[in-house]
């Protein structure tokens, strides 16, 4: 299933799948301390098809995965290679194989060059010393990126790209294994769709020369285009598992939570006329040339345009991470400038960033403490800090927003991304924000997560808050959004009501070249 050789070698149309599976679950049961996170799961994946896994946050699907990988041994069950039973008691039993895995959670060593990282593991070597072959690494990567559509420097360090092209980079890593099964969970994350319709010809290529891929998403949509067969889990048993060609869109979000795709995007309109920012003519060192547009109370204004179109650049100038070098913003009527993102906190901008792990959240501390920390001074009593305040006021936050009480005391790391997502919202209420910038606020979270921060934004917006939405996912995009500014090379393009827009005005507006700092 390695990707080098030219399209020529792949035939036309998909076959029909192997009546043998290539891999079999049977009846699979996995426990941890009080959960029971598979409960007699059965799933077979056969050559030439692709297999998509779906299913809410903690329903099993990257328990399973795991199984498949031989990180996680079952309690019960039978796995089986070509029809004979085996066990994987660990990850380098399940490579040898020829199982390899693509994880949300990046796997890639940041200093090491982009070829390093796609052969690490696998480094080609010359002579009796068995010393790497440096040329034949960097040829062999450019072969697995050329087979992607991917214009990156194989000799790139990893830290000096985007998240996007890491992303990329790390589908790479893997496909360039001979890998007979492919598992890719939440593999189109951080891309745009031009990308993420590139990545997925490469699987319809890869399932047609024979290999088999188990694919797992949330975006619903993607799924439906994609996949050959669909298996729905909830709490850990499988509810369903069709041919895709039998199922549609609103079939898989009702047996995942119950409920239909109507009421999957619940936009309310809460705009007036009240502006709250005004930005003109805003540059900056990372991208943003001349950026304009107005942000009026109650309104979802989203920022549309591809990765590396400037989006999170704008954001992160208004939100003081970034050095403003020309240009004026106006905030509520009054003129503002901001030297770091504590002065953008304490006049009431807020940015909620596109990768909460590394950039938005504090691991160590519980969920009542990532709330309360952006305002310590309410915590004082005389010149003391109050922890039985603090719990206080951040249970407050975490009823108010329907947080799972378990941020009460846990830490952070151990609460799903839609909690983690809800945490960081309630940290800029509890600061008293006027103006919240959501990056990629969905990404990584289920369909009923999704729903719930829908839900929140309609009714911070309905208390007068001013949000902007940047969302690589176009539907998303469109339907939460009041108006869409489509940024194009860090400027605004046109600003449009989103009901007279389309996925294809916003694509239509790419950039020429990728901004420093990302989408």
């Amino acid at each position: 299933m390695t990707p080098e050789g030219g399209p020529s070698q792949v035939s036309a149309e998909a076959g029909p799948p192997s009546r043998q599976p290539l891999w079999e679950l049977r009846e699979i049961s996995k426990s941890f301390p009080g959960v029971q996170a598979l409960d007699r799961v059965s799933i077979a994946l056969h050559s030439g098809q692709i297999h998509a896994l779906v299913g809410e946050n903690g329903s099993g699907k990257s328990t399973l995965a795991k199984v498949l990988t031989g990180a996680h041994q079952p309690d019960s069950g039978e796995i089986r290679f070509g029809g004979a039973l085996v066990t994987l008691p660990h990850p380098t039993a399940a490579r040898a194989r020829g199982v390899a895995a693509i994880y949300q959670e990046f796997s890639l060593v940041p200093t090491l060059s982009v070829a390093e990282n796609i052969c690490l593991g696998h480094l080609p070597s010359m002579g009796p010393a068995l010393l790497v072959d440096w040329t034949r690494m960097r040829q062999h990567a450019r072969n697995v990126l050329e087979q992607l559509g991917i214009r990156i420097n194989v000799e790139t360090p990893v830290q000096a790209l985007s998240v996007a092209e890491q992303q990329l980079v790390e589908i790479a890593k893997a496909i360039s294994a001979d890998s007979q099964l492919l598992i890719m969970d939440e593999p189109t994350t951080a891309l745009a769709l031009d990308e993420t319709q590139r990545l997925h010809d490469l699987i319809r290529r890869l399932a047609r020369r024979g290999g088999a891929i188990l694919y797992i998403s949330h975006r619903l949509h993607e799924i439906m285009g994609l996949a050959d067969r669909v298996t729905v889990l909830k709490d850990g048993r499988v509810v369903a598992t069709r041919a895709s060609r039998d199922m549609d869109l609103n079939t898989v979000v009702r047996l995942m939570v119950g409920a239909d795709i109507a009421e999957h995007y619940p936009k309310e309109h809460h705009t007036t006329d009240r502006a709250v920012l005004e930005v003109r003519d805003l540059k900056t060192d990372w991208g943003v040339d001349a950026g304009s547009f107005t942000l009026f109370s109650g309104e979802v204004l989203g920022l549309g345009g591809v990765v590396g179109s400037g989006r999170t650049a704008i954001a992160r100038a208004l939100a003081g991470v970034d050095r403003v070098t020309s240009g004026t913003f106006n905030l509520e009527d009054r003129p503002v400038s901001f030297r770091s993102p504590a002065e953008a906190i304490a006049a009431g901008i807020a940015l909620v960033p596109e990768n909460r792990k590394s950039d938005g959240l504090f691991w160590n501390f519980t969920g009542v403490e990532n709330i309360t920390i952006s305002d310590l001074t309410a915590l004082l009593r005389g010149p003391l800090m109050s922890l039985h305040l603090e719990q206080e006021l951040g249970e407050r936050y975490i009823q108010r927003l329907r947080i799972d009480p378990a941020a009460q005391w846990r830490h952070v790391g151990f609460l799903s991304g839609g909690t983690q997502q809800k945490v960081m919202i309630a940290r800029w209420l509890f600061a008293g924000t006027k103006v919240l910038i959501l990056d990629e606020p969905t990404q990584g979270i289920d369909v009923g997560a999704k729903v719930e921060v829908y839900r929140l934004i309609n009714s911070l917006t309905a208390q007068g808050m001013a949000v902007i939405l940047i969302s690589s996912d176009y539907r998303e995009l469109l339907a939460m959004s009041d108006r869409v500014a489509i940024i194009r090379d860090g400027r605004v393009v046109r600003t449009a009501p989103a009901a007279e827009l389309d996925e294809y005005a916003i694509i239509a507006a790419a950039p020429a070249a990728p901004s420093p700092a990302g989408g």
